[in-house]
């Protein structure tokens, strides 16, 4: 069960990185980037020596990895 809400939370997240980042095109690439954007997000706060201890930390750090997923896209799809 943590494992969904885990996912939707992401794909939301996603969703409002893409709002964020003023991307444009269709909001279902951006609810899958977000899925990775918060692998993402976990993976580099954890190299850099933070972790996420709360709700507001997680999605503090998912946020920041969709950020970085979507400017990743944005390079990759030019």
């Amino acid at each position: 069960m943590d494992l969904i809400i885990s996912l939707v939370t992401s794909g939301l997240i996603g969703y409002v990185a893409s709002l964020i980042m003023k991307a444009s095109g269709p909001w279902y690439v951006y609810v899958v980037l977000g899925v990775i954007g918060g692998f993402v997000g976990g993976l580099v706060f954890g190299l850099i020596g933070f972790t996420a201890s709360s709700t507001l930390g997680y999605l503090i750090s998912s946020v920041v990895g969709s950020c970085i997923v979507v400017t990743l896209y944005r390079m990759i799809k030019k």
